[in-house]
């Protein structure tokens, strides 16, 4: 197979397009200060404004949330994966109906798996600008996002309604619910019965990584992060690796699946014929499968990077987790 250029598949840090319009909560005090990123796919925007680097649909969505501090994401559920490693600054992810069934703090390099079918949010709780990369499940992300009935309630008393078709209507800015549009639909009491509590003991050893525990993994092979026998054992449709030096292939190697390239720390060499590119932190590179390439670090010092593959997978709930609940079995946004 005939090399591409990859330097058309990377997405540099710096050339990261915000949209601070992409959820209903974009007007709500505490959170109306972050910016949401789609960087491959067509991830999960509400907002008609989000800004798609690479339109690739690998199985996969790989986008990034940046907050300053104390800015929060509002609570919401999904039905396929939605993980995050922390590229910078301090987090706290916190989950459950109302936000306090439980919380975790993670540092640069940590990763959360969160599960699905449960209501989760987080907060920069660091002192700078902070950043999180994520990778959703599934070409079209499971069908949206499910905001917890109170968050429905906030935008609306700041002039914002979701439709039912997903969309979202910004009174500030004139706009109304089309003709045959009706607001998107709050859950139920008994609905929000549905869904389970989880305990910290339950959450953190089963769907938290750490970074240094991670890199100690990487000895002579990439660590198996998110797989079926990995530190996070699940199926959700792709497979996370993290790469540091000496744990990757010393000679090019061809893989017959999508290979997205995110650096954590330090920069990186990737090389294919006739051409090269450095990659430096928050730099994403999408490789298409039949791509012959090399990866070495770039100069010395500490340089890791994190590795998504797609997988045979079917994207779906969280493996060996509680089953969905019902209404979003039923597809319900």
């Amino acid at each position: 197979m005939t090399s591409i250029d990859l330097n058309e598949r990377i997405v540099r840090y710096g050339d990261l397009v915000p949209c601070r319009t992409a959820f209903i909560d974009a007007h709500t005090p505490g959170s109306d200060r972050k910016e949401n990123f789609t960087i491959i796919g067509g991830g999960v925007s509400e907002s008609a404004d989000q800004h798609v680097h690479i339109a690739d649909t690998p199985g996969f969505n790989i986008g990034a949330a940046g907050q300053p501090p104390k800015c929060r994401n509002s609570l919401h559920a999904h039905r396929t994966a939605e993980v995050f490693f922390v590229l910078s600054g301090r987090w706290r992810f916190f989950w459950g109906a109302k936000g306090d069934d439980g919380e975790v703090v993670l540092e640069e390099g940590d990763v959360i798996n969160i599960p699905t079918g449960i209501f989760r949010g987080f907060e920069n709780i660091g002192t700078d600008y902070g950043m999180i990369m994520a990778v959703l499940g599934g070409d079209d992300s499971g069908g949206g996002v499910v905001w917890a009935p109170q968050v429905i309630q906030d935008a609306r008393d700041h002039g914002l309604v979701l439709g039912d078709n997903g969309a979202l209507y910004d009174s500030k800015k004139g706009q109304s619910l089309p003709d045959g549009v009706s607001p998107m639909p709050v859950l139920s009491a008994a609905e929000m019965t549905q869904f389970p509590k989880v305990s910290a003991a339950e959450f953190v050893p089963n769907f938290v990584a750490r970074y240094w525990d991670m890199m100690a993994m990487a000895d002579g092979r990439p660590a198996r992060v998110i797989a079926k026998d990995g530190m996070l054992a699940d199926t959700p449709g792709f497979r996370l690796e993290l790469l540091r030096d000496g744990s990757i292939p010393s000679d090019r190697y061809t893989t017959a699946r999508h290979e997205v390239l995110m650096v954590m720390r330090g920069h990186w060499r990737v090389d294919w014929n006739g051409g090269g590119a450095s990659l430096g932190p928050g730099d994403v590179c999408a490789v298409p499968p039949g791509q012959t390439i090399s990866l070495t670090p770039a100069m010395a010092g500490e340089a890791s990077l994190f590795r998504v593959l797609n997988t045979d997978d079917a994207a779906g709930p969280t493996c060996g987790f509680h089953e969905l609940p019902a209404v979003l079995r039923r597809g319900r946004d």
